[in-house]
């Protein structure tokens, strides 16, 4: 990007080069592989996993702003590449592997069953629903239940993320205090993240997500209903605990429900309707705005979705068909 000369240059490696490398190291398959090295606690480590992308883009995001405002575009775009092959490249050939068995290891850190473990306590980890290919997993409800639900997150995260700004503009607020709200409801993305993980694997996956929907819901519904500032911070507050908690709890459910074989692809797959949504929601939304002069409706309708999101989320069979429950003598609640 820093050698950009042309228009249509930028949008080249802007639009197709950047994206192509930045989906290796996206959420869906950092997450498929942490699925590999952790089961009890698989919903706290993905929820780890995003917080640490959260992180990263609360800490490099003002050094670039600093950096542009120090020198140029070109010089921060070579400072950032810098990072991620000085620091990123290194640490991620050095230390990640594919699966544990590839050092020796089993999950979580367990001994190794005995060679003499009967077959069918060692076949005991295969899930109701476990697939060896990706298509097979929409044969069965959970599969559709996720997938719809988690486009209704793209849909309502995508809205947000573009136009929470400037209808807080509308309703009177500078542009700082919009986006310092903004800032701050993307900070508490950590919190929620984390505590989201946390929560699913003590009370169960499903129980958290359909929570999690549903509090982003009212969310919704406190900023059409309280008037100016204080309606942007209490939808800032329900927003931001629930922004990035999907992510986790969708993928380790998947995990959980389809196994490991093909999880990357499921959540590939998933993950592209969760962004369809999200692109369909940002156009829908403005041509909606340029009709009626008001963001109320397409912020209706996406606070409206989050209820029947939160139902699909609610049931699912997670103690039927989740492999938590198939192996595990005391398990933590989860219908």
């Amino acid at each position: 990007l820093s050698l950009t000369f042309h228009f249509l240059f930028l949008i080249f490696v802007f639009g197709f080069v950047l994206s192509t490398a930045m989906s290796g190291p996206s959420t869906t398959n950092t997450m498929a592989l942490l699925s590999k090295w952790f089961h009890r606690k698989r919903a706290t480590v993905l929820g780890l996993n995003v917080v640490g992308g959260s992180l990263g883009g609360l800490l490099l995001i003002p050094f670039g702003m600093y950096l542009l405002q120090a020198t140029n575009w070109r010089v921060t775009w070579i400072a950032l590449g810098l990072i991620i092959l000085v620091l990123a490249v290194p640490l991620a050939m050095l230390f990640i592997r594919d699966d544990p068995a590839q050092m020796g290891l089993q999950p979580d850190g367990d001994q190794a069953p005995p060679e003499d473990t009967p077959k069918a306590v060692a076949n005991r980890q295969r899930g109701v629903f476990e697939v060896d290919r990706w298509r097979d997993s929409f044969r069965s409800p959970p599969m559709w239940q996720l997938s719809a639900a988690y486009t209704v997150c793209g849909v309502t995260t995508g809205i947000i993320s573009t136009h929470f700004v400037p209808y807080a503009i509308g309703q009177g607020v500078s542009a700082s205090t919009a986006a310092t709200i903004f800032g701050v409801m993307m900070g508490l993305n950590v919190l929620g993240g984390l505590g989201a993980g946390i929560l699913a694997d003590r009370f169960g996956r499903k129980n958290v997500l359909a929570a999690v929907y549903f509090l982003r819901g009212v969310g919704y519904v406190c900023l059409l209903l309280i008037p100016g500032t204080a309606g942007l911070w209490v939808f800032a507050a329900f927003a931001g605990f629930s922004w990035v908690a999907s992510v986790p709890l969708t993928t380790s459910l998947t995990a959980d429900v389809y196994g490991l074989r093909a999880l990357a692809t499921i959540s590939g797959v998933s993950f592209l309707c969760h962004q369809v949504g999200s692109f369909v929601s940002i156009l829908f939304a403005g041509f909606l705005y340029d009709l009626t002069g008001s963001y109320t409706l397409p912020f209706a309708i996406a606070g409206f979705l989050l209820f029947p999101a939160a139902l699909l989320a609610f049931t699912i069979q997670e103690r039927k068909y989740s492999v938590r429950y198939q192996t595990a003598a005391t398990a933590p609640a989860g219908d």
